[in-house]
């Protein structure tokens, strides 16, 4: 299937919901992110003592062009790659360099809606995803802040996607999490839209306008306490390796390309 073409961001507005951020990946091709709106987690989490990013994760994380980028077609590419020679990482010689950024300490997205267009790549060991963390999370730490995992993929299976809910009580091997497969094509021959909707008593999963997956607060109620009642900032990674699709078995993915069409925030409309 051909890819599709980016949707505009003159489209008409989403009804009930007011745009309050985004990001349209407008620009030439092999410009770096807006840093005003973004930042880059990099390297291989040993820095903040999480080395592997608490997954046995394999690829570093760069800032580099070649991993992070705009693609000059209104989209930003996050390029998963084998590693340079002479690249160290946890495990000694690093095999993958890729991209991680978040809008923490940018922009803070309140109780509303948050979604994003993506194509995936495809290749087991691969594990893309587009997620938020609660605000607090320098305070409480994990899973205390709480986690909304938007949009997670097995590179293994490039035609499910899935949702899942984190927080204290119901962490790492959570009870709500739900994968939703496509009858027909897949999520890397074309672009899918991925969204949340939340608020103080549910929250929502959607894949291209189509609930898909709910967690009520009185679920949550049964393993721990609700901790979504409050500001989340959004992360957008191509991570490789690690427990969730295994560790690469072959290097001919590589370069494998994660392209998002938009980032878009919005609030709830005030009725008039």
């Amino acid at each position: 299937m051909a890819c599709a073409a980016a949707r505009s961001s003159t489209e008409p507005p989403r009804a009930g919901w007011v745009q309050v951020w985004n990001d349209e990946f407008d620009g030439p091709a092999g410009t770096r992110i807006d840093t005003t709106k973004w930042r880059y987690d990099t390297a291989d989490g040993c820095a903040s003592s999480n080395c592997g990013w608490g997954n046995n994760e394999k690829e570093y994380y760069s800032r580099d062009a070649a991993n992070v980028a705009l693609n000059g077609q209104g989209q930003l590419a996050i390029v998963a790659r084998v590693a340079p020679a002479g690249l160290v990482s946890y495990y000694r010689a690093c095999r993958y360099t890729s991209g991680k950024i978040t809008t923490r300490g940018r922009m803070e997205a309140v109780p509303g809606r948050v979604e994003a267009r993506i194509r995936l790549a495809a290749g087991q060991g691969l594990w893309p995803a587009f997620w938020m963390l609660g605000s607090d999370i320098g305070a409480t730490g994990w899973p205390g802040s709480g986690e909304l995992d938007i949009m997670e993929n097995r590179g293994s299976a490039p035609a499910t996607a899935s949702s899942a809910v984190h927080g204290p009580g119901y962490s790492g091997n959570t009870p709500f999490v739900h994968a939703r497969t496509l009858t027909a094509g897949s999520y890397t021959s074309d672009f899918h839209t991925f969204a949340v909707e939340w608020d103080s008593l549910l929250i929502r999963y959607f894949i291209d306008d189509s609930l898909h997956y709910s967690v009520s607060r009185s679920d949550v109620a049964h393993y721990g306490h609700w901790v979504f009642d409050q500001p989340f900032f959004v992360i957008v990674n191509q991570a490789v390796g690690g427990h969730f699709d295994g560790d690469p078995q072959s290097d001919a993915i590589f370069p494998a390309t994660m392209l998002v069409d938009y980032v878009r925030v919005y609030r709830k409309a005030t009725a008039k």
